[in-house]
């Protein structure tokens, strides 16, 4: 084991990217050098955090050579050509890309619930979706109480989960809308301010969008339930910064409410928030810059059998991307 290491941020320029850099500073992860890596249009430019400057490089294979680990947040298309050149350089790639999520020989890795799959590597380990992370995160820990059977999924996903254009987009809307302006849409095919988006990614022939189905598969893959069945509507929301989701979860045994809480409260990076008589519960922006997940609402679902109902909130770009990428790095 090395004292320090050498790390590569592919995307270094985009939402992630950014909350990537300040994690590995802010967490203190032993760095001998920090590379940020790019598209070529941004090659040359400068970010500073903290006391720090980099300049921002090509993403090219040859950037690759000397990097011990490499923090991937690209499209697909690009991570599916530079992470195998990374990985043969002898790097180690966490990718948050859906390119390798469902690769048989690629670990799918939430560092709470299958730590012990990060090891069996070979080069390339994936971060899973945002919304599964989030909604993993209430689920996993009922599911090692009651057995989990199958469960029902609305997701509730801020516009970070798109990037920073849709960010600039929402704002951009409000702005409008407040001088009574008509706003403009380009990221998504409706407004999203003041608005809700039953679509989030691309739909399928089964009428599902391909976010949706990654609840089930990817879920079926890191708890280690094969046969899990699950059902998912994800929706857009004019939310800045944080998904919620909300889960009616049908289990094997019967369920009990104290159970169910202490579960969570004992559960490492969830937080119990459920005091209704008090209006405590979850919120994206209770959950914003937060590294645990809030989970509440925790009530028996009056339609499973053997069923809760549990609402969800966490940061899409810590839990839900940059900082599970980062506790991967910590793990290994």
């Amino acid at each position: 084991m090395k004292e320090a290491y050498t790390v590569a941020i592919v995307g270094a320029t985009g939402a992630v990217g950014w909350e990537l850099i300040r994690l590995l500073c802010d967490r203190g992860f032993p760095l001998t050098d920090l590379k940020l890596l790019a598209s070529a249009r941004s090659k040359g430019k400068v970010i500073s955090y903290g006391d720090r400057t980099w300049e921002v490089e090509e993403a090219r294979p040859e950037a690759f050579d000397g990097v011990d680990l490499a923090l991937f947040s690209a499209g697909s298309g690009i991570t599916k050509q530079l992470a195998p050149e990374a990985a043969r350089r002898g790097c180690v790639v966490i990718d948050n890309s859906s390119a390798f999520r469902m690769e048989p020989t690629v670990p799918l890795v939430v560092p709470e619930i299958n730590p012990e799959a990060a090891a069996q590597h070979s080069g390339i380990i994936a971060n899973p979706n945002c919304s599964t992370i989030i909604a993993l995160m209430a689920v996993y820990p009922l599911h090692l109480a009651f057995g989990l059977k199958r469960f029902f999924a609305s997701t509730y996903q801020a516009v970070s989960g798109t990037g920073a254009a849709a960010i600039a987009e929402l704002e951009d809307q409000v702005a409008a809308i407040a001088e009574n302006e008509a706003p403009v849409a380009d990221v998504y095919p409706h407004q999203i301010a003041f608005n809700l988006l039953p679509h989030v990614e691309m739909f399928l022939e089964n009428g599902y969008t391909k976010e949706e189905m990654k609840m089930q598969n990817e879920g079926r893959k890191i708890m280690g339930l094969p046969d899990l069945k699950v059902s998912c509507t994800c929706v857009r929301v004019p939310v800045f910064r944080a998904h919620s989701v909300s889960i009616q979860a049908e289990f094997e045994r019967p369920v009990d409410l104290d159970r169910a809480r202490q579960a969570i409260e004992n559960f490492p990076g969830s937080e119990l928030c459920d005091d209704t008589s008090n209006n405590r519960y979850p919120t994206p922006i209770d959950y914003t810059e937060k590294e645990n997940c809030g989970v509440g609402r925790i009530r028996k679902d009056t339609a499973l059998p053997n069923g809760l109902s549990v609402w969800v909130s966490g940061d899409q770009l810590w839990k839900g991307a940059a900082l599970n990428a980062i506790q991967i790095a910590e793990l290994l």
